[in-house]
């Protein structure tokens, strides 16, 4: 029996971008073992993916699942985070392997000196590594199977917000990075300005920011933001039409979902080959700013000070494209 061993340890979204690499690992070899090494933190992510047999979970210690992973004498590895600690377990295992290209200079030629250019993207990079033991990518996307008593739960939480039936437009407040973040009052006009009923999600970073647009809101709202686990948060958004996002974890779990996406993009830009994959897509971005993108990842604040990538993206410039790509009408009753 053949055993691999997949190697991502954060975060979220890229976690969840590996999902397609899994599965088809799974096609190509039904009988073998498939163990997947990642942070305890993200453990939600994986835990119900139907083609993982064993899920090591690394907590403080490397070594600690160093000890383990050894016995299992893998056939390969799929190195999908290529950094230093993952080659520290390369090392240590001693087995055949194969890691992404991550094309860190391609992305520096593309924030130092404004490089046009598109990457591949990185499920498509992942998925050369399928290459090394005889398979392939299909063309599926992601997977983010919801265990039923969440998506109950879920339905139960809509019911007593008095959003049940209303087809909610799902809000992805918060990212890593400041910098990747719209300002929250833009959110209040555009919101108000759609009328559509919202599901505010997040984690608990982007309390503050929720509070701020929560209160600001004249349309029927949800605020889910640090309340609840990632389960119960990725169940309402499976209830609602739409997501409104940054470029951040959810968004790739929306797009898991097979949901529209509209994506919020910053600093960072979809050419570096992490926008939604495989779902419709609508990617909002203020492209006059000639310093964008000005970073791979991003900033605590605008290194330039002005911060108009975001500033610049105004909300009825997002409302129009929100309104061609999906119209929302309100039911009779609430006009």
């Amino acid at each position: 029996m053949k055993k691999f061993l997949i190697i991502r340890f954060s975060s979220i979204g890229d976690i969840v971008l590996t999902t397609p690499v899994i599965r088809c690992l799974r096609k190509a070899y039904p009988q073998a073992e498939i163990h997947y090494l990642t942070k305890a933190a993200f453990v939600q992510v994986l835990q119900y993916n139907p083609h993982i047999d064993h899920l090591h979970l690394y907590k403080d210690k490397l070594s600690d699942n160093l000890r383990l992973l050894k016995r299992e004498r893998f056939d390969y590895i799929l190195d999908l985070h290529h950094n230093l600690r993952s080659l520290r377990v390369k090392l240590a295992l001693r087995r055949p392997a194969a890691s992404f290209d991550k094309q860190n200079w391609q992305k520096l030629l593309m924030v130092n000196f404004k490089s046009k250019r598109k990457l591949p993207h990185v499920v498509e990079r992942y998925g050369q590594t399928l290459k090394a033991v005889g398979a392939q990518l299909d063309d599926e996307g992601l997977e983010f199977p919801v265990p039923l008593q969440y998506e109950q739960q879920a339905v139960q939480l809509l019911e007593q917000h008095l959003l049940a039936g209303t087809s909610p437009l799902a809000v992805v407040l918060g990212a890593t990075y400041p910098t990747k973040r719209w300002l929250p009052a833009y959110f209040v006009e555009l919101l108000n300005r759609r009328g559509q009923p919202v599901v505010l999600l997040g984690g608990k970073d982007a309390a503050l920011d929720a509070s701020m647009v929560e209160s600001g809101l004249h349309i029927p709202c949800m605020n889910a933001v640090g309340k609840y686990p990632l389960l119960t948060s990725v169940a309402l958004m499976k209830q609602c039409q739409a997501v409104l996002a940054h470029d951040t974890g959810l968004m790739h779990i929306a797009a898991a979902l097979k949901l529209p996406v509209f994506s919020i993009w910053g600093n960072t830009v979809p050419e570096f080959g992490m926008s939604p994959y495989k779902t419709t897509h609508y990617p909002l971005e203020n492209k006059q700013v000639s310093c964008r993108p000005c970073s791979k990842i991003g900033y605590k604040a605008c290194p330039k000070g002005h911060f108009e990538c975001m500033k610049g993206l105004k909300p009825e410039a997002v409302l129009a494209q929100m309104h061609t790509a999906l119209p929302y009408h309100k039911p009779a009753a609430e006009m």
